[in-house]
């Protein structure tokens, strides 16, 4: 096969006082040809074509080199020399390639004094045009005890080809991939209270191409009966149950099977759903609030629960909204009737796109008292 520049030498030297003709070849060197390379494939994604081949049973060392060209041209170019495989494995990385344009790579074996030989496998390889995704909207970051939960709009997924977002940290001037995910939210549990924590979001198309970032939101973690949240019995059964707590130093997260619970999260075709435990029972019907609990420096408009209904209460399963507070009516620890709510603030998906709810909360320690009031500090 002719390549530009790199061809192999034939010295032919005819001897017309001889009877015989003397051919003189390239010395192969050590080894003689070497084996040719095996199984050359080629793949692309994200602006770069990756070029792999597997190693011939008699490889000896020999290093191997690259040459490419578009298909409308009509010779090869030497692209690169690779000298090391893993574990019978090589790959090359060509990131010099123009979108809209068709790539052919050939791999050849070079033994010591410089005898190549091709791969039997020449393949082909579309390159696409970089066309990324929409940048996401700035994300929202509900701040959480011990964690973040970031959500952010769906506009990427207007591409056609959309994938999934990527969230990076911003630390600084610095940045860090955080992870990734297919779902419009990511809870971030590596964050800890008393931090406050910077993110944006970019998309990804199929192809691997990835959008810009989008304006950074931030959120604080803190210590308190805030931002609680519950997963969907049917996707992390584990931590989908609550159990209103009379101190900080008992989790209310509780199994959604475990006896004690005082509700637990389900969701279905239907919606989301608060399902009562087996020693509590939930106000039907939400009420509009704009705050858990509104107090000497909340706005004017502060809507709350400050007192609960002190009968109507059902055990059967409600339905929740956002934006809404639901009243329920427990056995607590000392064996008797006790009044408590939650605000729900957001239903969502986390980054493995399981179901959650988070949510403020708060319980009345007295007895049989209907006003409610969070816990003392």
């Amino acid at each position: 096969m002719r390549r530009a520049g790199v061809t192999s030498l034939l010295l032919v030297a005819a001897m017309a006082a001889c009877d015989n003709d003397l051919i003189v070849v390239d010395d192969p060197g050590p080894g003689g040809a070497p084996d040719a390379p095996r199984a050359v494939a080629a793949t692309y994604y994200a602006g770069s074509v990756s070029v792999t081949w597997e190693l011939g049973p008699a490889w000896d060392g020999e290093v191997f080199r690259i040459y490419s060209r578009r298909v409308t041209d009509s010779d090869w170019f030497f692209t690169a020399e690779v000298t090391s495989c893993i574990d019978s494995f090589c790959l090359y990385e060509d990131i010099n390639v123009v979108g809209g344009e068709t790539y052919e790579y050939l791999v050849a074996a070079v033994s010591a004094g410089g005898v190549e030989t091709d791969a039997a496998t020449i393949p082909q390889i579309f390159v696409p045009v970089f066309d990324p995704p929409p940048v996401p909207d700035a994300p929202s970051v509900v701040a959480l005890d011990n964690a973040n939960f970031v959500t952010w709009g769906a506009g990427s997924r207007d591409a056609d080809d959309f994938s999934h977002y990527k969230i990076y940290l911003e630390d600084g001037s610095d940045s860090f991939l955080l992870g990734e995910t297919d779902s419009e939210g990511f809870l971030d549990l590596l964050a800890v209270n008393g931090g406050t924590y910077r993110y944006y979001v970019s998309a990804v198309d199929a192809d691997g191409h990835e959008s810009g970032g989008s304006v950074s939101g931030e959120g604080t973690p803190r210590p308190d009966f805030s931002g609680e949240y519950v997963y969907d019995y049917f996707d992390a059964a584990a931590n989908s149950g609550f159990r209103f707590a009379e101190d900080e130093g008992t989790l209310p997260v509780v199994d959604g099977d475990d006896a004690g619970r005082h509700f637990r999260l389900e969701t279905d075709v239907d919606g989301w759903w608060l399902v009562p435990g087996p020693d509590a029972a939930i106000y039907p019907t939400g009420f509009a609030t704009t705050a858990l609990k509104c107090g000497v420096a909340s706005d004017a408009d502060c809507v709350d629960v400050a007192v609960a209904p002190t009968s109507g209460y059902s055990t059967t399963d409600v339905s929740i909204t956002t934006q809404e507070s639901y009243v329920l009516r427990v056995v607590g620890d000392d064996g008797l009737i006790h009044y408590g709510v939650i605000r729900v603030s957001l239903l969502g998906f986390d980054q493995n796109d399981d179901a959650l709810m988070i949510f403020d909360w708060a319980y009345q320690l007295q007895a049989g008292n209907p006003n409610l009031a969070p816990p003392p500090a």
